[in-house]
């Protein structure tokens, strides 16, 4: 077990123990949380404990857990069916949220709506659609993503070694450096703009050595980095990428898993860009923890016949209806500028907890998806990795949900509409562990 039993009590302790002699040694906890129950922006553990959540079961819960909304229309739903198959018949419930995601879609003219159960199989099907409509099998990945665990998607995948360890590639992958100004890997010439100097690197070297732009089916990206950091990219980087992408006929696919559904202040981080993508994977936040993803995509690309893809249970009626009503939530509750105003609040907060505290070397984000590197000296930016770990248990301890990101970074990601008060109760509890973690490893 990696991590400490600390901040466990004794029922919560008493079922890790049964959890450990049942269920695969492959899933990866973070600390001791056995949840009981969870309503809003706030947890509880099987033990009675209360915490404050910052981070949303993974960037998932955008409208908070078991909003009163969606509690009421899945409920609703079950009583009156919960599966058919959306490959083989119809129902309403699919079509209005294919209508409502149109709607919302980040490329103008007609869209289609394609239905599975989680972000890997959206990076799939991704997959799949780019090939049959380019006639390609090549792609282009970036280091320190993360897209998913089967092997289409794993094939991008390169945020931890061990993630692909004994895995063969599904899809031939060139991978890039990611555009990461804090911490920059490729040579930049003077004055250049980093995200110029990753697309130079792609047309100057890759594409003229190793590489024809003519085998690539599709360039798939995350707009902000989310495993491997939450890093935001060099500015103008990504309209570089969709004009080498139009000359070169390689379609530009977003993953927007967990930066979509309203987490950036937008619908789609992507927007923050002004770039419209060929093909947009979904997950996480559009279902409040049902299971459901999916691609988006105009009708030009997602023209496949009849069984060319498919899924028994993506798209399923009480998902799709927990998913439509979630996306009803964030606009008329207008969740959107509430992710940036609280987002803004809570980037101001750190940005001046920093000036009291030199392990915080880098915070980055945008609306409610913000990311903290944590470094032990600002000047040589090594990694403060033990630090890191400290503080997230600490603050697990004192009644703060966190998760990590990338080497020696941690991501806030709470629900869109956190209240203030929870807000900063919150940020006291993690300047507290932050204080204490910095006593003992810097």
């Amino acid at each position: 077990m990696k991590f400490s039993m600390a901040g466990a009590g004794p029922v919560g302790q008493e079922l890790i123990k049964r959890d450990i002699n049942v269920l695969s040694p492959s899933y990866a906890r973070e600390y001791a949380l056995v949840v009981e129950k969870a309503e809003g922006s706030e947890v509880w553990d099987v033990d009675g404990r209360r915490y404050i959540d910052f981070m949303a079961g993974i960037a998932v819960q955008n409208v908070g857990h078991r909003h009163p909304r969606v509690v009421e229309a899945v409920k609703e739903q079950i009583d009156k069916f919960w599966h058919v198959c959306l490959a083989d018949f119809y129902y309403p419930q699919a079509i209005e949220l294919g209508e409502k995601l149109q709607q919302v879609a980040p490329m103008d003219g007609r869209t289609r709506v394609y239905f599975g159960n989680s972000g890997t199989e959206a990076v799939e099907a991704a997959i799949k659609l780019a090939m049959y409509k380019t006639g390609r099998t090549r792609f282009i990945g970036f280091f320190g993503a993360f897209h998913g665990r089967t092997l289409g998607s794993l094939s991008f995948t390169a945020s931890k070694s061990v993630q692909r360890a004994n895995y063969l590639p599904g899809v031939k992958v060139y991978h890039l450096p990611f555009p990461n100004a804090y911490r920059p890997v490729l040579v930049q010439q003077a004055d250049e703009n980093y995200g110029d100097t990753v697309i130079d690197y792609l047309e100057d070297l890759v594409f003229r050595t190793t590489l024809s732009p003519e085998d690539v089916a599709a360039v798939l990206v995350e707009p902000i980095q989310g495993e491997g950091g939450y890093i935001v990219p060099a500015p103008g980087f990504f309209s570089r990428l969709r004009e080498v992408c139009d000359r070169h006929g390689i379609l530009l696919i977003v993953d927007e898993i967990q930066s979509g559904v309203g987490r950036t202040g937008k619908w789609w981080a992507i927007e923050h860009e002004d770039v419209q993508p060929d093909i947009v994977c979904f997950a996480k936040g559009v279902g409040s923890g049902m299971p459901i993803g999916g691609i988006l995509a105009p009708e030009a690309i997602m023209d496949w016949k009849p069984g060319s893809h498919g899924s028994t249970f993506g798209g399923n009626p009480v998902a799709a209806i927990s998913a439509l009503t979630t996306l009803q939530v964030i606009e008329e509750e207008n969740l959107l500028a509430k992710a940036n105003e609280t987002g803004q609040h809570i980037m101001d907060a750190l940005v001046e907890m920093a000036g009291r505290h030199p392990s915080l070397g880098d915070v980055r984000g945008r609306g409610l998806m913000i990311g903290m590197e944590f470094v032990k000296d600002r000047e040589s930016k090594e990694r403060a990795v033990k630090l890191r770990d400290h503080l997230i248990q600490h603050a697990f301890e004192n009644g703060l949900l966190l998760i990590p990101c990338g080497t020696n970074s941690i991501r806030i990601t709470p629900p869109l509409n956190i209240p203030h008060n929870l807000v900063e109760e919150g940020l006291h509890i993690f300047e507290a562990a932050l204080t204490d973690a910095e006593a003992k490893y810097l």
